[in-house]
Order: C-alpha cells, then sequence, then structure tokens
C-alpha cells in the first residue's frame, strides 16, 4: 500500500509531461498539415536533375562506392558476381 505513495506522484508527473509535450506540439503547429507530406512524398521532384549519362544517380554512387573498394583491396562476399549481386 506505500507504494502508491510513490507510484501516484509518479503517474501525476507523467501526465503533466505528455500535456506540456502535446501542448508544445500543438502551438508550434506540428499538426497543421497532416495531409501534406503523404502527398508531398509520392510526387515527383521536378528540380532534380538526371546525370548527363542517363543513369540513376544511386547507381552511379553505388559504382563509385564498389569502385573504392576495390582499390582498398576490398574482396567479394561469397556468391557476388562482378556488379556485387549476390546470387544463389
Amino acid at each position: 500500500m506505500e507504494v502508491l505513495y510513490l507510484l501516484i506522484p509518479i503517474a501525476l508527473l507523467l501526465v503533466g509531461l505528455v500535456a506540456v509535450a502535446l501542448l508544445w506540439a500543438v502551438r508550434s503547429g506540428q499538426f497543421d498539415d497532416l495531409e501534406g507530406p503523404a502527398h508531398r512524398i509520392l510526387m515527383d521532384d521536378e528540380g532534380v536533375a538526371k546525370p548527363a549519362s542517363g543513369e540513376d544517380p544511386h547507381r552511379q554512387a553505388d559504382k563509385a562506392h564498389r569502385r573504392e573498394a576495390d582499390q582498398a583491396g576490398g574482396e567479394k562476399l561469397e556468391g557476388e558476381d562482378d556488379a556485387g549481386i549476390h546470387r544463389s
């Protein structure tokens, strides 16, 4: 029963902290636009320039990373071909 003297103030403190966090979020505009980010992630970026070679920039970065690893003496994993793709 004595444990309630400890648990009740801790619970009230946590409720107060949650209330303060919620008030901060509402006042700082965290809930102003709930749908915008969800729609924005589906839209294409018009300002992103494609490389001159027409190749995907992520693929170019992956090739550059593999080239650096090869120069540093990196080893291929078992079952990995020359392109770095793991084949079973």
